[in-house]
């Protein structure tokens, strides 16, 4: 069973929606037969690559909101990534900017079998430790993180690999209409939506594997 997952690496609830499947995978019986497809999604395609922005800014001006009404917006998706054990810090001053060529080192690390530990480090490194995510630099130092080779991670960010495998992904999600993230796809014919709760995603990941057993 093949589940595709659209994510964009400075989305929070994708973070969470990550985290809240994988504790329904955990408990799911046939776990060991379900493959993970990460694909790219862009919340801010048109910002210039390597632009980077206030992200409180950002948010003021995306929802029409006061600067005190984003930070308590904020501080309420810091307590509820902390109810399913993940570490925010929104509330402090961060930035924002084009995620393209983050998207293209997760396909990179793909390569080797690494895809889902680089986009953990990249969520982590974003949300927790608010290091960047948005330049050349902070990238290729994540990716040595993970065991990747720093100077073939540079090499392929300074060009342009894998940019057709994020085009790929940008293009399939807007076929299925998808306008928002997380957005899951369990074995081609379950979409859920959003960062659901485990025991939605348990029930879809069995629903899915019941269909598949009937047919």
């Amino acid at each position: 069973m093949r589940v595709d997952i659209w994510s964009d690496v400075v989305c929070p609830w994708c973070y969470l929606g990550k985290r809240r499947f994988e504790k329904a995978l955990a408990g799911f019986e046939r776990r060991a037969d379900v493959e993970i497809a990460h694909r790219s999604f862009q919340l801010d395609p048109a910002r210039p690559r390597g632009d980077t922005a206030s992200r409180r800014t950002m948010l003021m001006s995306k929802y029409h909101l006061s600067e005190e009404q984003v930070r308590a917006m904020d501080h309420r998706m810091e307590q509820t990534a902390a109810a399913d054990g993940l570490e925010y810090h929104l509330t402090a001053a961060g930035l924002t900017g084009n995620t393209r060529d983050a998207h293209r080192l997760v396909h990179l690390a793909g390569t080797h079998a690494a895809a889902d530990r680089m986009l953990e480090r990249l969520y982590k490194a974003y949300f927790t430790e608010q290091r960047s995510i948005f330049d050349v630099d902070s990238l290729v130092a994540l990716a040595a993180e993970e065991g990747l080779d720093a100077i073939d991670v540079r090499q392929a960010l300074e060009g342009t690999l894998y940019t057709d495998d994020v085009e790929r992904d940008l293009r399939e999600a807007r076929t299925l209409g998808v306008t928002g993230v997380p957005f899951f796809v369990i074995d081609g014919r379950y979409g859920v939506s959003g960062a659901q709760a485990t025991d939605v995603f348990s029930r879809a990941l069995t629903m899915a594997a019941d269909s598949a057993t009937a047919s």
